[in-house]
Protein backbone atom coordinates (compact mmCIF):
# COMPACT_ATOMS: atom_id res chain seq x y z
CA UNK A 1 0.00 0.00 0.00
CA UNK A 2 1.64 3.57 -1.29
CA UNK A 3 2.52 5.90 1.47
CA UNK A 4 -0.41 8.34 0.38
CA UNK A 5 -3.38 5.68 0.69
CA UNK A 6 -2.17 4.34 3.95
CA UNK A 7 -1.92 8.48 5.13
CA UNK A 8 -5.69 9.19 4.29
CA UNK A 9 -6.65 5.74 5.80
CA UNK A 10 -5.08 6.59 9.50
CA UNK A 11 -6.72 10.31 8.59
CA UNK A 12 -10.00 9.32 7.49
CA UNK A 13 -10.26 6.28 10.75
CA UNK A 14 -9.00 9.65 13.27
CA UNK A 15 -11.59 11.80 11.69
CA UNK A 16 -14.29 8.85 12.48
CA UNK A 17 -13.21 8.89 15.61
CA UNK A 18 -13.50 12.35 16.73
CA UNK A 19 -16.67 13.30 14.58
CA UNK A 20 -15.36 15.87 12.12
CA UNK A 21 -18.28 16.41 9.88
CA UNK A 22 -17.54 15.73 6.02
CA UNK A 23 -16.79 19.24 4.77
CA UNK A 24 -14.14 20.07 7.56
CA UNK A 25 -12.79 16.63 6.54
CA UNK A 26 -12.10 17.73 2.76
CA UNK A 27 -10.83 21.11 3.56
CA UNK A 28 -7.86 19.57 6.17
CA UNK A 29 -6.55 16.79 3.44
CA UNK A 30 -6.45 19.08 0.03
CA UNK A 31 -3.29 20.63 0.32
CA UNK A 32 -2.88 24.63 0.36
CA UNK A 33 -0.55 24.82 -2.41
CA UNK A 34 1.65 22.74 -4.75
CA UNK A 35 4.00 24.11 -6.79
CA UNK A 36 6.30 22.49 -9.51
CA UNK A 37 8.83 24.29 -10.97
CA UNK A 38 11.84 23.69 -13.49
CA UNK A 39 15.50 23.74 -12.69
CA UNK A 40 17.58 24.25 -16.10
CA UNK A 41 21.42 24.96 -14.72
CA UNK A 42 24.71 24.68 -17.15
CA UNK A 43 26.39 21.35 -16.03
CA UNK A 44 30.27 21.27 -15.71
CA UNK A 45 30.96 20.40 -19.48
CA UNK A 46 28.95 22.89 -20.62
CA UNK A 47 25.62 21.89 -21.82
CA UNK A 48 22.54 22.24 -20.23
CA UNK A 49 19.89 20.29 -17.83
CA UNK A 50 17.21 20.68 -16.96
CA UNK A 51 15.24 19.30 -13.31
CA UNK A 52 12.04 19.13 -11.75
CA UNK A 53 11.80 20.88 -8.45
CA UNK A 54 8.33 20.86 -6.50
CA UNK A 55 6.98 21.91 -3.14
CA UNK A 56 3.51 20.26 -1.72
CA UNK A 57 2.49 23.29 1.22
CA UNK A 58 -0.31 20.82 3.24
CA UNK A 59 -1.56 23.02 6.12
CA UNK A 60 -1.06 26.19 7.94
CA UNK A 61 -3.76 26.87 9.99
CA UNK A 62 -1.08 26.22 13.25
CA UNK A 63 1.54 28.13 11.90
CA UNK A 64 4.11 28.12 8.87
CA UNK A 65 4.63 24.68 7.07
CA UNK A 66 7.91 22.80 7.69
CA UNK A 67 9.00 20.06 5.95
CA UNK A 68 12.60 18.41 3.88
CA UNK A 69 13.68 19.01 0.62
CA UNK A 70 14.67 15.76 -0.69
CA UNK A 71 17.45 14.86 -3.42
CA UNK A 72 16.21 12.01 -5.26
CA UNK A 73 15.80 10.68 -8.62
CA UNK A 74 12.29 9.28 -8.36
CA UNK A 75 10.97 11.65 -6.63
CA UNK A 76 7.13 10.63 -6.53
CA UNK A 77 4.41 13.40 -6.22
CA UNK A 78 1.79 10.98 -3.88
CA UNK A 79 4.58 10.41 -1.78
CA UNK A 80 5.66 13.78 -1.21
CA UNK A 81 1.89 14.63 -0.82
CA UNK A 82 1.73 12.13 1.99
CA UNK A 83 4.63 13.29 3.24
CA UNK A 84 3.57 16.80 3.33
CA UNK A 85 0.20 15.29 5.05
CA UNK A 86 2.31 13.32 7.86
CA UNK A 87 4.50 16.82 8.73
CA UNK A 88 0.83 18.59 9.48
CA UNK A 89 -0.09 15.46 12.15
CA UNK A 90 3.69 15.46 13.05
CA UNK A 91 3.96 18.87 14.00
CA UNK A 92 0.47 18.89 15.90
CA UNK A 93 1.12 15.99 17.78
CA UNK A 94 5.12 17.59 19.24
CA UNK A 95 2.85 20.61 20.28
CA UNK A 96 5.19 22.85 17.63
CA UNK A 97 3.33 25.78 16.17
CA UNK A 98 4.19 24.89 12.74
CA UNK A 99 1.60 22.84 9.51
CA UNK A 100 3.16 20.71 7.26
CA UNK A 101 5.29 20.17 3.68
CA UNK A 102 7.61 18.74 1.87
CA UNK A 103 9.78 19.18 -1.59
CA UNK A 104 12.13 18.46 -3.18
CA UNK A 105 14.20 17.94 -6.82
CA UNK A 106 14.00 14.35 -9.08
CA UNK A 107 17.70 14.31 -9.55
CA UNK A 108 21.02 11.92 -8.75
CA UNK A 109 22.71 13.88 -6.31
CA UNK A 110 25.39 10.90 -6.53
CA UNK A 111 25.54 11.81 -10.56
CA UNK A 112 26.47 15.43 -9.64
CA UNK A 113 29.43 17.65 -8.68
CA UNK A 114 29.72 20.06 -5.85
CA UNK A 115 28.89 22.56 -8.00
CA UNK A 116 26.74 21.47 -10.08
CA UNK A 117 24.27 21.05 -7.05
CA UNK A 118 25.20 24.23 -5.45
CA UNK A 119 23.95 26.25 -9.03
CA UNK A 120 21.04 23.30 -9.00
CA UNK A 121 20.02 24.40 -5.39
CA UNK A 122 20.42 28.24 -6.13
CA UNK A 123 17.89 27.97 -9.25
CA UNK A 124 15.39 26.45 -6.96
CA UNK A 125 15.70 28.99 -4.17
CA UNK A 126 15.00 31.60 -7.04
CA UNK A 127 12.10 29.91 -8.57
CA UNK A 128 10.31 29.62 -4.87
CA UNK A 129 11.76 32.39 -2.54
CA UNK A 130 8.37 34.52 -2.57
CA UNK A 131 6.98 31.23 -1.60
CA UNK A 132 9.14 30.39 1.43
CA UNK A 133 9.73 32.27 4.44
CA UNK A 134 10.58 32.67 8.12
CA UNK A 135 6.66 32.84 8.69
CA UNK A 136 5.42 31.05 5.92
CA UNK A 137 7.14 27.80 5.14
CA UNK A 138 10.43 26.65 6.31
CA UNK A 139 12.56 24.20 4.29
CA UNK A 140 15.33 21.79 6.29
CA UNK A 141 17.17 18.54 4.79
CA UNK A 142 15.86 15.17 3.64
CA UNK A 143 17.35 12.49 1.79
CA UNK A 144 20.05 13.48 -0.48
CA UNK A 145 20.42 17.12 1.19
CA UNK A 146 22.47 18.44 4.23
CA UNK A 147 23.50 21.19 6.04
CA UNK A 148 25.44 22.43 2.99
CA UNK A 149 22.38 22.76 0.68
CA UNK A 150 20.86 24.55 3.22
CA UNK A 151 23.27 27.15 3.67
CA UNK A 152 23.47 27.69 -0.01
CA UNK A 153 19.08 28.23 0.25
CA UNK A 154 19.43 30.34 2.54
CA UNK A 155 22.56 32.45 0.73
CA UNK A 156 20.22 32.65 -2.33
CA UNK A 157 17.04 33.35 -0.03
CA UNK A 158 19.00 36.17 1.43
CA UNK A 159 20.04 37.83 -1.64
CA UNK A 160 16.34 38.89 -2.08
CA UNK A 161 14.96 39.36 1.58
CA UNK A 162 18.36 40.36 3.76
CA UNK A 163 19.86 37.99 5.71
CA UNK A 164 17.14 35.80 7.32
CA UNK A 165 18.89 32.80 9.24
CA UNK A 166 15.63 31.36 10.27
CA UNK A 167 14.06 31.00 6.58
CA UNK A 168 16.01 26.93 6.58
CA UNK A 169 16.52 24.50 9.85
CA UNK A 170 19.22 21.98 9.59
CA UNK A 171 22.25 24.73 8.96
CA UNK A 172 25.69 24.26 9.68
CA UNK A 173 26.56 25.74 13.57
CA UNK A 174 28.34 28.35 11.74
CA UNK A 175 25.69 29.90 9.96
CA UNK A 176 22.92 29.77 12.90
CA UNK A 177 22.27 26.06 13.01
CA UNK A 178 21.18 24.88 16.71
CA UNK A 179 23.72 22.01 18.93
CA UNK A 180 21.87 19.23 19.06
CA UNK A 181 20.49 18.89 15.70
CA UNK A 182 22.68 16.45 14.33
CA UNK A 183 21.41 13.93 16.65
CA UNK A 184 18.13 15.09 17.41
CA UNK A 185 15.95 12.03 15.49
CA UNK A 186 17.90 9.82 17.20
CA UNK A 187 17.91 11.00 20.73
CA UNK A 188 14.10 11.52 20.35
CA UNK A 189 13.85 8.17 19.55
CA UNK A 190 15.50 7.00 22.68
CA UNK A 191 13.16 9.48 24.56
CA UNK A 192 10.04 8.32 22.77
CA UNK A 193 11.26 4.68 23.75
CA UNK A 194 12.11 5.19 27.78
CA UNK A 195 8.47 6.82 28.17
CA UNK A 196 6.79 3.97 26.21
CA UNK A 197 8.99 1.38 28.26
CA UNK A 198 8.59 3.78 31.53
CA UNK A 199 4.34 2.59 30.85
CA UNK A 200 5.31 -0.92 30.74
CA UNK A 201 7.54 -0.89 34.41
CA UNK A 202 10.64 -1.37 31.99
CA UNK A 203 13.95 0.26 31.52
CA UNK A 204 16.41 0.54 28.18
CA UNK A 205 19.05 -0.98 30.11
CA UNK A 206 19.12 -4.99 29.58
CA UNK A 207 16.51 -4.86 26.74
CA UNK A 208 17.48 -6.56 23.21
CA UNK A 209 17.30 -4.11 20.39
CA UNK A 210 17.37 -4.69 16.20
CA UNK A 211 18.25 -1.82 14.60
CA UNK A 212 17.16 -1.73 10.65
CA UNK A 213 19.00 1.01 8.89
CA UNK A 214 22.15 2.62 10.20
CA UNK A 215 22.24 6.04 8.69
CA UNK A 216 21.90 8.81 10.85
CA UNK A 217 18.88 8.10 12.89
CA UNK A 218 19.97 4.63 13.42
CA UNK A 219 23.30 5.43 14.19
CA UNK A 220 22.22 7.66 16.68
CA UNK A 221 19.49 5.79 18.31
CA UNK A 222 21.80 2.88 18.35
CA UNK A 223 24.65 4.64 20.27
CA UNK A 224 22.42 6.82 22.83
CA UNK A 225 20.54 3.35 23.67
CA UNK A 226 23.58 1.27 23.65
CA UNK A 227 24.92 3.88 26.45
CA UNK A 228 22.02 3.67 28.16
CA UNK A 229 22.37 -0.13 28.73
CA UNK A 230 20.30 -1.69 26.22
CA UNK A 231 21.60 -4.36 24.24
CA UNK A 232 21.66 -4.09 20.40
CA UNK A 233 21.86 -7.86 18.88
CA UNK A 234 21.52 -7.12 15.34
CA UNK A 235 21.85 -3.47 12.85
CA UNK A 236 21.37 -3.61 8.66
CA UNK A 237 22.13 -1.15 6.46
CA UNK A 238 22.23 -1.01 2.94
CA UNK A 239 25.53 -2.91 2.41
CA UNK A 240 24.52 -5.75 4.67
CA UNK A 241 23.55 -7.17 7.89
CA UNK A 242 25.23 -8.03 11.23
CA UNK A 243 24.27 -9.89 14.55
CA UNK A 244 25.31 -10.85 17.77
CA UNK A 245 23.58 -12.18 21.02
CA UNK A 246 25.68 -11.17 23.31
CA UNK A 247 25.65 -7.43 21.59
CA UNK A 248 27.13 -4.99 19.04
CA UNK A 249 29.66 -3.22 20.25
CA UNK A 250 28.10 0.18 18.57
CA UNK A 251 31.72 2.66 19.05
CA UNK A 252 32.98 -0.25 16.89
CA UNK A 253 30.99 -0.33 14.67
CA UNK A 254 30.02 3.97 13.72
CA UNK A 255 33.74 3.84 13.24
CA UNK A 256 33.62 0.66 11.29
CA UNK A 257 30.35 2.45 9.12
CA UNK A 258 32.51 5.45 8.86
CA UNK A 259 35.58 4.23 7.20
CA UNK A 260 33.72 1.25 5.18
CA UNK A 261 30.71 3.07 4.19
CA UNK A 262 28.54 0.63 5.42
CA UNK A 263 28.32 -2.16 8.46
CA UNK A 264 29.39 -4.97 6.28
CA UNK A 265 32.42 -6.38 6.87
CA UNK A 266 31.97 -5.76 10.36
CA UNK A 267 33.94 -8.07 12.67
CA UNK A 268 32.41 -7.88 15.87
CA UNK A 269 29.37 -10.08 14.64
CA UNK A 270 28.13 -12.86 12.15
CA UNK A 271 26.92 -11.62 8.72
CA UNK A 272 23.18 -12.14 8.29
CA UNK A 273 20.60 -11.82 5.44
CA UNK A 274 19.73 -8.08 5.47
CA UNK A 275 15.92 -9.57 4.84
CA UNK A 276 15.69 -11.42 7.91
CA UNK A 277 16.62 -8.74 10.67
CA UNK A 278 13.24 -7.60 10.80
CA UNK A 279 11.92 -10.64 12.24
CA UNK A 280 15.17 -11.90 14.22
CA UNK A 281 14.47 -12.80 17.94
CA UNK A 282 14.53 -9.40 19.85
CA UNK A 283 12.40 -7.39 22.56
CA UNK A 284 12.58 -4.24 20.71
CA UNK A 285 12.29 -3.50 16.71
CA UNK A 286 13.55 -0.65 15.63
CA UNK A 287 12.99 0.38 11.69
CA UNK A 288 14.69 3.61 10.68
CA UNK A 289 15.11 3.22 7.13
CA UNK A 290 12.42 2.89 4.50
CA UNK A 291 8.83 2.97 4.54
CA UNK A 292 6.47 -0.36 4.05
CA UNK A 293 9.26 -2.49 5.01
CA UNK A 294 6.71 -4.30 7.77
CA UNK A 295 4.02 -6.01 5.63
CA UNK A 296 1.59 -8.74 5.55
CA UNK A 297 4.27 -11.45 4.53
CA UNK A 298 6.94 -10.49 7.35
CA UNK A 299 4.37 -9.29 10.28
CA UNK A 300 3.38 -12.93 11.13
CA UNK A 301 7.32 -13.67 11.88
CA UNK A 302 7.97 -10.51 13.47
CA UNK A 303 9.41 -11.16 17.35
CA UNK A 304 9.55 -8.37 19.10
CA UNK A 305 7.10 -6.92 21.85
CA UNK A 306 7.52 -3.48 20.99
CA UNK A 307 8.56 -1.71 17.58
CA UNK A 308 9.54 1.70 17.70
CA UNK A 309 8.80 3.25 14.09
CA UNK A 310 11.84 5.70 13.71
CA UNK A 311 11.22 5.63 9.69
CA UNK A 312 8.52 6.95 8.28
CA UNK A 313 5.56 4.83 7.26
CA UNK A 314 7.54 1.60 8.17
CA UNK A 315 4.51 -0.59 8.62
CA UNK A 316 1.84 -1.26 6.02
CA UNK A 317 -1.94 -1.15 7.41
CA UNK A 318 -2.09 -4.71 7.19
CA UNK A 319 0.64 -5.71 9.13
CA UNK A 320 -0.89 -3.37 11.89
CA UNK A 321 -3.58 -5.41 12.32
CA UNK A 322 -1.79 -8.68 12.08
CA UNK A 323 0.49 -7.32 14.72
CA UNK A 324 -1.79 -5.64 17.03
CA UNK A 325 -3.90 -9.34 17.63
CA UNK A 326 -0.44 -10.56 18.10
CA UNK A 327 -0.26 -8.19 21.59
CA UNK A 328 3.07 -6.04 19.54
CA UNK A 329 2.99 -2.41 20.56
CA UNK A 330 3.60 0.07 17.72
CA UNK A 331 4.93 3.39 18.89
CA UNK A 332 3.85 5.26 15.38
CA UNK A 333 6.31 7.66 12.93
CA UNK A 334 4.37 10.39 14.07
CA UNK A 335 5.53 10.88 17.45
CA UNK A 336 8.66 8.13 17.84
CA UNK A 337 10.64 10.46 15.02
CA UNK A 338 9.18 13.82 15.35
CA UNK A 339 12.51 15.02 17.09
CA UNK A 340 13.90 16.21 14.35
CA UNK A 341 11.39 18.46 13.97
CA UNK A 342 11.11 19.69 17.24
CA UNK A 343 14.97 20.64 17.56
CA UNK A 344 14.30 22.19 14.08
CA UNK A 345 11.81 24.13 15.54
CA UNK A 346 14.60 25.03 18.18
CA UNK A 347 16.30 25.73 15.84
CA UNK A 348 14.00 28.57 14.30
CA UNK A 349 13.22 30.00 17.76
CA UNK A 350 16.61 30.63 18.82
CA UNK A 351 17.33 32.26 15.37
CA UNK A 352 13.74 34.29 15.54
CA UNK A 353 15.33 35.55 18.99
CA UNK A 354 19.14 35.47 17.38
CA UNK A 355 20.18 33.86 20.96
CA UNK A 356 21.62 30.71 20.92
CA UNK A 357 21.15 28.00 22.91
CA UNK A 358 23.97 25.27 24.43
CA UNK A 359 23.69 21.79 23.92
CA UNK A 360 22.22 20.97 27.66
CA UNK A 361 19.38 22.85 26.66
CA UNK A 362 18.30 21.66 23.48
CA UNK A 363 18.32 17.94 24.73
CA UNK A 364 16.15 18.84 28.04
CA UNK A 365 13.72 21.10 25.98
CA UNK A 366 13.51 17.82 23.80
CA UNK A 367 13.08 15.70 26.65
CA UNK A 368 10.60 17.60 28.10
CA UNK A 369 8.58 17.84 24.77
CA UNK A 370 8.75 14.06 23.82
CA UNK A 371 7.68 13.22 27.20
CA UNK A 372 5.16 15.71 27.19
CA UNK A 373 3.70 14.72 23.79
CA UNK A 374 3.89 10.79 25.02
CA UNK A 375 1.43 11.85 27.70
CA UNK A 376 -0.91 13.51 25.24
CA UNK A 377 -1.00 10.39 23.20
CA UNK A 378 -1.80 8.31 25.97
CA UNK A 379 -4.67 11.06 26.71
CA UNK A 380 -6.22 10.58 23.43
CA UNK A 381 -5.86 6.45 23.65
CA UNK A 382 -7.83 6.50 26.66
CA UNK A 383 -10.69 8.72 25.20
CA UNK A 384 -11.25 7.40 22.27
CA UNK A 385 -10.24 3.60 23.16
CA UNK A 386 -7.75 3.25 20.50
CA UNK A 387 -4.14 2.19 19.64
CA UNK A 388 -1.28 4.81 20.02
CA UNK A 389 -1.11 5.20 16.17
CA UNK A 390 -4.88 6.33 16.28
CA UNK A 391 -4.00 7.94 19.57
CA UNK A 392 -1.22 9.90 17.76
CA UNK A 393 -3.59 10.98 14.80
CA UNK A 394 -6.83 11.74 16.78
CA UNK A 395 -4.51 13.80 18.60
CA UNK A 396 -2.81 15.53 15.45
CA UNK A 397 -5.72 15.89 13.60
CA UNK A 398 -7.64 17.31 16.94
CA UNK A 399 -5.61 20.31 17.08
CA UNK A 400 -5.22 21.10 13.56
CA UNK A 401 -9.47 21.04 13.13
CA UNK A 402 -9.60 23.33 16.01
CA UNK A 403 -6.82 25.56 14.91
CA UNK A 404 -8.93 25.64 11.68
CA UNK A 405 -12.50 26.42 12.70
CA UNK A 406 -11.15 28.96 15.31
CA UNK A 407 -9.98 30.76 12.44
CA UNK A 408 -13.04 30.28 10.49
CA UNK A 409 -11.54 28.63 7.30
CA UNK A 410 -14.03 24.99 7.60
CA UNK A 411 -15.92 25.03 4.51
Amino acid sequence: MNALVATNRNFKLASRLLGLDAKLEKSLLIPFREIKVECTIPKDDGTLASFVGFRVQHDNARGPMKGGIRYHPEVDPDEVNALAQLMTWKTAVANIPYGGAKGGIGCNPGELSMSELERLTRVFTQKIHDLIGIHTDVPAPDMGTGPQTMAWILDEYSKFHGHSPAVVTGKPIDLGGSLGRDAATGRGVLFATEALLNEHGKTISGQRFVIQGFGNVGAWAAQLISEQGGKIIAVSDITGAIKNRKGIDIPGLLKHAQEHKGVKGFHGGDPIDPKSILVEDCDILIPAALGGVINRENAIDIKAKFIIEAANHPTDPEADEILSKKGVVILPDIFANSGGVTVSYFEWVQNIQGFMWDEEKVNNELKNYMNRGFKDVKEMCKTHNCDLRMGAFTLGVNRVARATVLRGWEA
